[in-house]
Parts: C-alpha cells; sequence; structure tokens
C-alpha cells in the first residue's frame, strides 16, 4: 500500500530553515522522505539544522544565502543538482529582513528603507526563487510552490505591520496569477497564512484569541506544508489557506 505525504526521491528547498517554522517544515518533509536544501542567511545555522537532520537519519544539506540576491537562488538550484538534483518542492518560508528587529513599530515611525527591505525577502525573493525552479518543474511536469504568509496581509491591525503586510500582499498576488500559468504543467502554487505563532513570543495572545487557545508551533507548520506540497495535493493551487488557531474564521 502506498503511504500518502511519501516524500521519497523528492528535492526540496526551506527558505529561512536554520530555525522556527522553517525549520520545523524541514523536519516534517525530511521525515517523509525527502532530501532538503535548509536555507539561512547565517551559514553557521544553516549548518548546524542540517546537521541536526542528518544526525537522525534524514538527507539534508546546509544551502546558506542572501535570497533578496537573484544570483543566488540560480546557486541555491546549481547546489540542489550536485547533490540531488533539480528541485521539485520549494518552501518560500523567510520573511524577516536580516539586521531588522522583530518589533514592531507604527508607520509615522517606518522609513521607505523598512518597506524596501521587507518587499526585498518577502516578494522581491520569491520571485527570484521561483523563477529559479521553475523551468524544471515545468520540465518534469510536477513541481510543488508553498509559500508562507501571515494573517497581516487580511486582517489590518493598529501594532505596526503595514510593512510587512504590504509585502506579503505583494506576494500572495503574484501566487495566485502564477497558478494559472503554471498549473497546465503539474506546478501548484499556493500560500499558507499563519496567525499567531509560538517563536515570536504570542503565546499569551494567542490563549485568547484563537479557537483552540494556544499558539501555532513549526510542527502544525510543518503538517500543512506536508499536505500543500504532497503530490496527493494536485488540484489545491491558488489558494491562501489561514492557519490561524481560529482566531479569524473569513
Amino acid at each position: 500500500m502506498t503511504r500518502l505525504f511519501e516524500y521519497t526521491d523528492r528535492v526540496a528547498l526551506v527558505t529561512g530553515a536554520g530555525q522556527g517554522m522553517g525549520l520545523g517544515i524541514a523536519k516534517t518533509l525530511a521525515s517523509l522522505g525527502a532530501r532538503v536544501l535548509v536555507n539561512d542567511f547565517y551559514a553557521e545555522r544553516a549548518e548546524s539544522a542540517a546537521s541536526a537532520l542528518r544526525a537522525n537519519g534524514y538527507e539534508a544539506v546546509a544551502a546558506p544565502g542572501d535570497i533578496t540576491l537573484a544570483t543566488t537562488a540560480e546557486s541555491l538550484c546549481d547546489l540542489a543538482r550536485s547533490h540531488y538534483g533539480n528541485i521539485d518542492t520549494l518552501i518560500n518560508n523567510a520573511g524577516v529582513p536580516v539586521g531588522m528587529s522583530t518589533s514592531l513599530r507604527t508607520f509615522d515611525k517606518l522609513g521607505s528603507i523598512d518597506f524596501d527591505r521587507q518587499l526585498a525577502l518577502n516578494f522581491h525573493a520569491v520571485v527570484h526563487l521561483c523563477r529559479a525552479v521553475l523551468p524544471a518543474m515545468q520540465a518534469a511536469r510536477f513541481g510543488r510552490i508553498v509559500t508562507i504568509s501571515s494573517e497581516s496581509w487580511r486582517l489590518g491591525q493598529s501594532m505596526g505591520l503595514s510593512d510587512y503586510a504590504a509585502a506579503k500582499a505583494a506576494t500572495i498576488g503574484f501566487m495566485r496569477n502564477l497558478c494559472k500559468e503554471v498549473g497546465p504543467d503539474g506546478v501548484t502554487v499556493n500560500v499558507l497564512s499563519l496567525g499567531a505563532m509560538n517563536n515570536y513570543g504570542y503565546d499569551e495572545i494567542a490563549k485568547r484569541v484563537t479557537a483552540v487557545g494556544r499558539a501555532g508551533s513549526p510542527e502544525d507548520v510543518g503538517a500543512a506544508v506536508a499536505y500543500l506540497a504532497s503530490r496527493e495535493a494536485s488540484w489545491m493551487t491558488g489558494q491562501t489557506i489561514p492557519l490561524n488557531g481560529g482566531s479569524s474564521t473569513c
């Protein structure tokens, strides 16, 4: 009997996978048999995460690099081919620009550079990576692209997320249109929109605002990605799916 969500012989690139939600995604895909490229801006963090996966018997290689650069996207594809073959699964997870604080700032305290840096990572990097991996996916007539977003794009708030939310919204628009272009080639494109997650210390807030009474975890995200990137999800594309513990049901 064929196991559901079988990832044997699959090659997955997970960005921002040195820690947090990205590492949770990498662990899940690796546990299902995928060969994983662990991307992180910091080489030591990428190698540490990849080493931890290998120590558990999984196939993983560190793939450090600044994904806001188009040249990095191409080099990551070259790295994948040298170790495993063409990338058939792209998980755009990286979301916090290097050097930017995760503290929240309202629009009056943000400058143009803040918006530029958010767009560079949360939009342009996604475009660079899609451009790099799609030719091989389309030639193979199979591919999965999953982008991790945030419910901040959907639910306006006064807590200081305008730059981040704007970049996430831009990417969602791109994903919705891209799916129409590559769908005939067997490539699906989806977005997972996260609510309050435990890596940002939202546990107390999540207890009050979610239906399940807790913040989301790397394991929650990994499980959702495992479905969206699976062969079984061939009819799921162009969707932005909330994963928010019931904090919003729209």
